[in-house]
């Protein structure tokens, strides 16, 4: 496990400081705000610690409510909604300085037989012999600002390798369609929630700024404010977040200031694991630039 990794993996652990109360540290990525991916990864971490292990997370639905301060640590209060004969409900609020940054609904069930069927993964390129995106991020690093550039191009635990590569500074407007590739750098112990955590944190990469694509703009455009508002994941099974998954992510609406965008996640055998769906601020801030 590569140091990074192993970093990711102690911030997802959480500390328990009372019952049904947890503290995670957090990162600083180098964004306007705390990154919401490890807000998702540790309030999935504090439900999971609260529900019988017989249980897994089958969906996450949370509201991000105010820019979480990187500098700081994150509180997780868990409300034990219900435990029923199939299902286990939790409600978890994440707190800094006081106030609630995140809210969220999580969903545990038994495994059960049942009905399946699932869409066929995209016919895309291999992971392969695709350039990282660190590795295209430091092709453009004299353009990164001076204050940035170290966050930016250091090592991370999440390996991203897009199939079609963007320039980030000069986008040209293309369809609202994009493929990753991802996975863990390194090897994770074969705890499937652990792994689940990880696709939580990562899924937030990515998702929002497919709604950029059609109008040549990205997260890196100074003009721009970029956030995320809510945020849904759903678990189709077990996942293994160390072998590559394909990202395959579309927008199919854009509008008054906000994006929509969703992704499916398949492993190499072609299986849907997960999917996601977030809207978030896409707004055009002229006083930014």
């Amino acid at each position: 496990m590569s140091h990074v990794l192993d970093d990711l993996v102690e911030l997802l652990s959480l500390e328990p400081i009372e019952e049904n109360l947890f503290r995670g540290r957090s990162q600083d990525l180098g964004f306007r705000q705390l990154f919401g991916g490890q807000v998702l990864g540790q309030s999935l971490s504090a439900a999971s610690q609260t529900v019988e292990p017989d249980r897994h997370v089958h969906s996450l639905h949370g509201y991000f409510l105010r820019p979480g301060d990187a500098q700081l640590p994150v509180v997780y209060m868990v409300d034990r909604v219900r435990d029923g004969g199939s299902f286990s409900t939790r409600r978890v609020t994440a707190v800094q300085k006081g106030q609630p940054i995140f809210t969220g609904t999580t969903s545990f069930q038994y495994d059960e037989e049942g009905f399946a069927h699932q869409r066929v993964m995209p016919e895309v390129v291999g992971p392969e012999n695709l350039p990282t995106e660190l590795e295209l991020m430091q092709q453009v690093a004299h353009l990164i600002p001076a204050h940035m550039r170290d966050k930016l191009l250091c090592g991370k635990p999440i390996e991203m390798r897009p199939v079609a590569e963007r320039d980030p500074y000069n986008p040209t407007p293309t369809d609202p369609i994009k493929y990753i590739w991802f996975r863990a750098d390194g090897a994770l112990a074969q705890t499937p929630a652990l792994h689940k955590y990880v696709m939580a944190y990562a899924s937030d990469f990515n998702l929002l700024t497919t709604s950029l694509l059609p109008h040549g703009k990205s997260v890196w455009h100074r003009d721009m404010q970029i956030a995320s508002l809510d945020h849904s994941l759903w678990f189709h099974g077990n996942l293994v977040a160390d072998d590559w998954l394909l990202y395959a992510l579309d927008s199919p609406w854009a509008g008054n200031a906000r994006g929509f965008a969703r992704g499916s996640v398949y492993n190499r055998a072609g299986q849907l694991v997960a999917s996601s769906a977030q809207e978030g601020l896409i707004r055009h801030r002229q006083d930014w630039s």
